[in-house]
């Protein structure tokens, strides 16, 4: 039988929740309707002394989920490379939203971790609908007068059959479905690889609240390289990149990692990235789905 949901508290300053365990109470044993409303309120919850594992991290993400997605940046733990380490390294991640450059955005980013950093590496995290907020109305028009562009040259046919799931087992079946896709236009070439640009709008309806939110892959093409990435070949002038770097700085939300914690965040509309560290033995993973709810 479900338990129900009872001792939670808030999330630093967010509307995220400290979801606590009850008398090492197993995770499995928790309400799916009741934990599915909380997230829908909230966007993000930590589930807390449950003692998770990277395997039961999949395992519970399916009672929520009817797709899971593969993420070929990562490096998978096991076979079926929907379990995944983060991001290689020790240095700070500035916020993005996961595959948001790409037009597989899945709509949860599951993350548990077994080993915390000695000191620092936490997750951060940043509400889109409350960077949307804050912004001046000059960037709001920009942001919804221009689109974003990601351009990817020769991408192996069979590592787009993997991104594209179960159902892409011929060249057809890829086509199939990338017709099926706004925003997006392809070239098959002739070693087996495909080019595609991907354009989207920076801003996102919030899944559950419809409200509009920043959650995108902006910042990361703004700061770390010199591309242009709105869809008329242009950059943000570096007025409007001060103004989101302040913004950023002001909602930073931390996830303060402890052993066996599971994160549920609602990639519509929170963008996530990470502290720096200095301890090799942090150990967090992640997996990608969409909710069946």
């Amino acid at each position: 039988m479900d338990a129900m949901i009872s001792q939670t508290e808030p999330l630093g300053t967010s509307t995220g929740k400290i979801l606590y365990s009850s008398n090492c109470q197993n995770i499995f044993h928790i309400s799916v309707a009741e934990t599915m409303e909380l997230f829908k309120s909230s966007g993000v919850i930590l589930f807390r002394g449950f003692g998770v594992t990277a395997n039961q991290m999949k395992d519970f993400s399916e009672q929520f989920s009817d797709k899971h997605i593969i993420d070929f940046t990562k490096v998978s733990i096991n076979s079926d490379k929907f379990v995944n380490f983060v991001d290689g390294g020790m240095d700070g991640l500035i916020p993005h939203c996961e595959n948001s450059c790409f037009p597989f955005r899945p709509d949860v980013i599951w993350f548990c971790c077994t080993v915390p950093a000695e000191q620092e590496g936490e997750t951060l995290f940043w509400d889109g609908v409350r960077v949307w907020e804050e912004l001046s109305q000059e960037s709001k028009q920009l942001f919804l007068s221009k689109q974003l562009k990601f351009s990817y040259n020769n991408v192996p046919v069979d590592t787009l059959k993997g991104i594209t799931g179960s159902d892409a087992n011929t060249i057809d079946d890829i086509k199939r479905i990338l017709d099926s896709l706004d925003g997006v236009s392809y070239q098959f070439n002739d070693d087996q690889t495909v080019s595609v640009e991907y354009t989207c709008s920076s801003i996102v309806k919030n899944k559950y609240s419809h409200q509009n939110a920043f959650a995108n892959h902006f910042w990361v093409y703004q700061k770390k390289t010199e591309e242009a990435i709105f869809d008329d070949g242009s950059r943000a002038s570096d007025e409007v990149a001060d103004e989101i770097e302040i913004i950023f700085d002001k909602l930073t939300e931390k996830i303060p990692w402890e052993a066996g914690d599971l994160v549920m965040m609602d990639n519509s509309r929170f963008l996530h990235g990470r502290r720096a560290f200095n301890d090799n033995r942090r150990q967090v993973f992640t997996t990608l789905s969409n909710l069946k709810f």
